[in-house]
């Protein structure tokens, strides 16, 4: 009777084991397949291209152009900005012609916010122009606002970040 219980257990713990790897792996594959995350990773890579031309005057007006006028941008070591205005300053100063931004591979993940928009989140690489070298990764969110069709980036979070191994 004993052995009958352990086995029934076994095929139970084993049944929902699957059931919930088989949910994890469809919520993660989602985010990859879905017209969301295709709009989200082009609006990435196009805001980030600017970023990483921004020191030629048209580009940073480029990137600019990505953000709400009163974007929050939260950096774990530079602290918080509360405008576009002083966020395009700080990346004028400490990262044009310096640095670009780089998405790892594989960890953008989207995720729909009804009524209102998008969170992206990820990880990223910043490399320097001057060595040719990958030096930093951090972590990042990014809240996408969709007002008829235009997308906006009212809160940008950086955090986690350390140096590349």
């Amino acid at each position: 009777m004993k052995k009958r219980l352990a086995v029934r257990y076994s095929k139970i713990i084993a049944a929902s084991l699957f059931l919930l790897c088989s949910g994890v792996f469809a919520a993660e594959n989602k985010t990859f397949v879905t017209p969301l995350f295709d709009t989200i990773a082009a609006l990435d890579a196009d805001v980030f291209d600017a970023f990483n031309k921004c020191s030629d005057p048209a580009q940073l007006q480029k990137h600019t152009g990505y953000f709400v006028p009163d974007v929050e941008f939260y950096h774990d070591n530079g602290g918080v900005t509360w405008s576009r205005d002083s966020m395009i300053a700080n990346t004028k100063k400490n990262a044009c012609g310096k640095f670009s931004r780089e998405i790892m591979p594989g960890t953008l993940q989207v995720f729909p916010i009804k009524d209102y928009g998008a969170i992206a989140q990820g990880s990223h690489r910043f490399c320097r122009f001057d060595t040719k070298t990958c030096d930093g990764i951090a972590e990042f969110v990014m809240i996408w606002k969709n007002t008829d069709g235009a997308w906006k980036i009212t809160r940008v979070l950086s955090y986690g970040h350390r140096a590349a191994k």
